[in-house]
């Protein structure tokens, strides 16, 4: 029997139905509950001919923890294998302009998962992040993610500089984001191929990923808090790329 992994909530359930809905082997859900979502989620299992088991709420906690919403999925353990020259690759013939998030030393699923879903939100093409020093992409991240795991490529790398200086051979500017840095995030030309580079809230980005950046910028902060939660900077800094290229006007 091939190797499966378990993924809950009704956004991730939901997206992996409608992206990848072979790869659902099977469907737990909290017996006796029939509101809307749940019906909705049911139609799509059965359309994708997927096994559907009432379960109570001892049962779901045991397969997925606290947080399950009532839906747990068993699904095929692989992910989606892309790799960076897949993505760059597959952006040499497109209209649309490199944007890339890449993660430094993020270790909490939840900003993982949140980084994800802002990148699906602002159209970014991939998502990058080291082996070493990074938390992975788990079931918590995935349900955070809200379905954005299963449409935004999350590629890992053995080594985040050597990646970036590919990046930067392929054309794609890369900007650090770090809180010292002199200039602002908005004077900073996002209009061609780039990449964010993003540390975790703290302890910011590594020496050796910060000085391979091609520039560094900073988000202009007003207030007495002297940092953003990474999924809360990686959202304005994709966002502002996406305004200065007309994107949203």
């Amino acid at each position: 029997m091939s190797e499966t992994r378990l993924i809950h909530g009704f956004h991730a359930i939901t997206a992996k139905l409608r992206h990848a809905a072979a790869d659902v082997k099977e469907l737990h859900v909290a017996e006796g509950r029939q509101d809307g979502r749940m019906r909705d989620l049911l139609k799509l299992a059965a359309a994708a001919g997927v096994r559907v088991i009432q379960a109570d709420t001892a049962r779901l906690d045991g397969l997925a923890g606290k947080g399950h919403q009532g839906v747990v999925a068993k699904v095929a353990a692989q992910m989606r294998h892309v790799t960076l020259d897949d993505v760059l690759d597959g952006l040499v013939d497109s209209t649309d302009k490199a944007l890339i998030l890449v993660l430094d030393g993020i270790t909490d699923p939840h900003n993982l998962g949140a980084c994800l879903r802002v990148a699906d939100a602002a159209g970014a093409h991939a998502v990058i992040a080291p082996k070493d020093k990074a938390c992975g992409l788990n079931a918590t991240a995935i349900k955070v993610a809200s379905g954005a795991a299963d449409t935004v490529p999350y590629i890992v790398v053995t080594n985040l500089a050597r990646s970036l200086r590919e990046m930067q051979e392929r054309g794609i500017w890369t900007i650090g984001a770090a809180g010292e840095a002199e200039k602002s995030l908005y004077v900073v030309d996002q209009k061609v191929p780039c990449a964010w580079v993003l540390g975790a809230e703290g302890d910011g980005l590594r020496r050796l990923t910060r000085d391979t950046c091609d520039e560094l910028a900073q988000i202009p902060m007003h207030g007495s808090v002297e940092s953003l939660n990474v999924s809360v900077s990686a959202g304005i800094c994709l966002f502002e790329a996406r305004r200065q290229r007309g994107k949203f006007l």
